[in-house]
């Protein structure tokens, strides 16, 4: 499921074209749709509703698609995999400018678990004792009244989550019964909050990106699940690099996966947001 803005078009289309036209991944099926709000432009929503003919990938939540909403896109999102998808044994989140590599999760998951195992997985990179943001001047502004405690609980970055079938209906359910606070949380911190309220713990993967601070290398990419703040002419040309070329060997595959990490925390030392 893919959390996209009614004007990105070209990310969508971006997507298809590569990890999101996939629809077959080591032995499992698999299907990419797009969730998207209300466009408060008529001429964009006329847009919407075209692409939505022509591609049959578009999902429409009741809700005006602006930044402060993403945590009702989320919302509609969960709500939606839970009553359309009983039978998907994961969903994964992913923001729609995300380079998602569903065989390298598959991967990972077969190493870790059965990938039709239905316990609680809570997958992405995990943020520790992140405390809210009190700036009145940030768009991410959470005052204290809306959200009283210092800390937030352990939840997974929004660019990019997996949550098995368990865990989406304890977490959505959650999310039903919650208060929806003005203004809310970032949708990631809610997940957050509604995944320990259901007892649902989240589990941190080296394979999720942080932000745009990792450095191209083939092998590299084609080892991680996910890689952060790519546009879309970037991601075909990374795609087809990663997979239409010859495959890495474990050794290199190892090398490449630390040396992007070293550039990667070289490039948050002078100011870049993110990493591995």
């Amino acid at each position: 499921m893919v959390t996209s803005a009614p004007a990105n078009q070209r990310a969508r289309q971006a997507i298809r074209d590569t990890w999101g036209g996939e629809v077959e991944v080591r032995g499992l099926r698999v299907m990419t749709l797009f969730m998207v709000g209300v466009a408060a432009d008529p001429g964009l929503s006329k847009l919407l509703i075209e692409e939505a003919r022509e591609k049959g990938d578009l999902i429409q939540g009741r809700f005006v698609d602006t930044y402060s909403n993403l945590t009702l896109k989320t919302l509609s999102m969960l709500g939606w995999a839970r009553r359309f998808c009983p039978q998907a044994h994961f969903m994964a989140k992913v923001d729609d400018d995300v380079l998602f590599n569903p065989s390298a999760l598959l991967h990972y998951l077969n190493k870790s678990r059965n990938p039709y195992e239905q316990g609680d997985l809570y997958l992405g990179r995990v943020h520790l004792h992140v405390a809210p943001d009190r700036d009145p001047d940030s768009k991410h502004y959470l005052p204290a009244g809306a959200y009283p405690p210092s800390v937030f609980p352990d939840y997974c970055s929004g660019t990019a989550y997996v949550l098995s079938r368990a865990a989406l209906l304890k977490i959505s359910l959650a999310a039903s019964a919650s208060p929806l606070s003005t203004p809310l949380p970032p949708e990631d911190v809610f997940v957050g909050l509604c995944a320990r309220a259901a007892g649902v713990l989240p589990s941190h993967c080296p394979l999720f990106s942080g932000g745009p601070a990792v450095p191209y290398g083939r092998c590299c990419y084609k080892a991680m699940v996910s890689i952060h703040h790519i546009a879309p002419r970037e991601m075909l040309h990374y795609w087809a690099d990663v997979h239409l070329s010859q495959p890495c060997s474990w050794l290199t595959l190892r090398a490449s996966l630390g040396m992007c990490k070293v550039r990667a925390m070289i490039g948050t030392v002078l100011g870049l947001e993110g990493g591995l």
